[in-house]
């Protein structure tokens, strides 16, 4: 993968001027994945996507990831930090806000689906504003729920040594629009004690690479075109 230009090791003096630029925001959280998986897998996933999808390009600005996301559904598990959906939209508009002062586009790149409607809610109030705001998400298509094969995939492509290989375990494998009633009453602990919804057995770093490598292109694409549906998604 190429390297970024990393926002975070800039200096201010790099930045100045009237050249056009993207500021790329990865969006995590911090909850649990299962007993095999570390709590910050989700701002990891977005910020992997987000750094190769960028590539080199001078003009693509990579942002620190927002570590905390809205995460009340995995309360029930130790070590997740959830600030909520009202505090997650406040810090996203007030982050495009403050880029927008000196730069000309800001892409959120979203790595947990429990941050949904907020992120795009964000973006709207930021479009609405009259800024040029957009958001992706690293969303996979027919993958499972939450630490199962897919995001173990990624995480064993990432950095294998967070991967606890020995603590793998199957979750609750029933499909997710069907254990939505127990996750709203309950959160993810009514419907799997071990925080698993899918079954990680079988994933592979060769699965992962595919994965983030898909995702990437996805993106790359959908920044060059730099178009949005009716909800700020790149299309």
């Amino acid at each position: 993968m190429m390297r970024a230009v990393r926002l975070g090791e800039s200096t201010w003096t790099e930045l100045d001027g009237p050249a056009p630029r993207t500021v790329v925001i990865p969006v995590g959280s911090l909850e649990q994945h299962g007993p095999h998986l570390p709590l910050d897998t989700d701002a990891r996933i977005a910020a992997a996507v987000a750094r190769a999808a960028v590539g080199d390009d001078p003009a693509m600005l990579l942002a620190p990831p927002v570590a905390y996301g809205a995460s009340g559904e995995h309360e029930g598990f130790p070590g997740t930090l959830s600030i909520g959906h009202e505090a997650l939209r406040s810090l996203m508009v007030e982050l495009g806000r403050s880029a927008s002062a000196w730069a000309s586009r800001i892409l959120f790149v979203n790595g947990h689906g429990g941050n949904l409607p907020t992120v795009p809610e964000a973006v709207a109030q930021l479009r609405y504003e009259g800024r040029d705001a957009a958001w992706f998400g690293c969303a996979v298509p027919d993958g499972d729920a939450h630490a199962g094969r897919t995001e173990t995939s990624m995480m064993l492509a990432l950095d294998a040594g967070l991967v606890r290989m020995s603590a793998l375990e199957v979750g609750n494998t029933t499909p997710l629009r069907e254990l939505l009633p127990t996750l709203m009453g309950g959160g993810v602990a009514a419907a799997s004690p071990n925080g698993v919804l899918g079954d990680p057995r079988g994933a592979t770093a060769e699965d992962g690479e595919r994965l983030l490598a898909a995702l990437a292109g996805t993106l790359k694409k959908r920044i060059a075109r730099w178009t949005s549906d009716d909800e700020g998604r790149l299309v």
